[in-house]
C-alpha cells in the first residue's frame, strides 16, 4: 500500500512538473522555407501588391478555382467571395492574408500526402506539445512586456520569438479611448504581463497555403486552424 501510494504521488508530481513546464515560454524562431523560391517570392509580391491596391481582378487571378474555403463548406471563389465580403472595400480580408504572408512559411503536406506552402509560420510550424487554443507566439524581436496594459506602465522584461501561455487574447488600453489592444500572458515566475495585441499570434488564426505544382502558384486554401485537402 505505501509502495503504491509512493508511486501515486511520484506519477502525480511528474504530471504537476510537466504541466508548469508546458506553461513556461519555450523558444519558437520564425521559419520561411520559401525565402530562396524565386517563383514563390515573384508570385507573393504580386499578391501583396494587388491586397494592398484591393485589386480584386489580381487577387481572384491569384486563386485556386476549387479553392478550398473551410471544413463543410463549399469549394470554389464564388463561395470565397461570398465569405470575406470580398466586393467591399472594408473586408477583412484584405488585412488578414495580408498578415498571414507578412510572416514566413513552410512546407506542410495534407492528408493526401501533397505538399503545400502554408503561412504564416505560427501555424505551419507550430510545436505539438503545446495546446494551440491556451498558446499564442511572439512573432517580432525585444517585445517589451508590460506590468499593465498600458504602454506607460513599467515594463518587465521583453521576449524574441517565444510560445506563451495566453490568459485573455483581447484587453482594452487602460487609458480610456486609447486604441491600443494588449494580451494578456504568463511570465516564467508565475506573474502576468501584457504585450502588444500585434506582436503575437495564435497558431488557429487564418492560414493560407498555396501550391505551385504543375503551373503557376494559386491559393489553394485560406481558413482557420484547417490543412487543405
Amino acid at each position: 500500500m505505501k509502495i503504491t501510494v509512493a508511486l501515486f504521488v511520484c506519477a502525480f508530481a511528474l504530471a504537476s512538473a510537466h504541466a508548469q513546464m508546458q506553461e513556461l515560454p519555450i523558444p519558437f524562431a520564425p521559419v520561411d522555407e520559401g525565402a530562396n523560391d524565386a517563383s514563390w517570392q515573384a508570385y507573393k509580391a504580386r499578391l501583396l501588391a494587388a491586397l494592398e491596391k484591393k485589386n480584386r481582378q489580381a487577387l481572384i487571378a491569384a486563386i485556386d478555382p476549387n479553392v478550398d474555403n473551410g471544413p463543410e463548406i463549399k469549394r470554389g471563389v464564388s463561395e470565397f467571395r461570398r465569405r470575406w465580403d470580398l466586393d467591399k472595400d472594408k473586408s477583412p480580408m484584405w488585412e488578414e492574408l495580408r498578415k498571414a504572408l507578412s510572416l514566413g512559411g513552410a512546407y506542410v503536406k495534407n492528408a493526401r500526402g501533397q505538399r503545400r506552402f502554408c503561412t504564416p509560420y505560427v501555424a505551419a510550424k507550430w510545436p505539438t506539445t503545446h495546446d494551440p487554443f491556451a498558446f499564442g507566439a511572439i512573432t517580432a524581436r525585444d517585445v517589451l512586456v508590460k506590468s499593465e496594459p498600458s504602454s506607460e506602465s513599467r515594463t518587465l522584461g521583453t521576449l524574441t520569438h517565444f510560445v506563451v501561455k495566453v490568459e485573455d487574447w483581447e484587453v482594452a488600453d487602460k487609458t480610456l479611448g486609447f486604441s491600443q489592444k494588449w494580451t494578456k500572458i504568463r511570465l516564467r515566475e508565475g506573474g502576468a504581463g501584457y504585450v502588444p495585441e500585434e506582436q503575437i499570434r495564435s497558431p488557429i488564426e487564418h492560414m493560407a497555403c498555396f501550391s505551385g505544382e504543375g503551373g503557376p502558384w494559386r491559393l489553394i486554401s485560406f481558413t482557420a486552424g484547417h490543412l487543405p485537402e
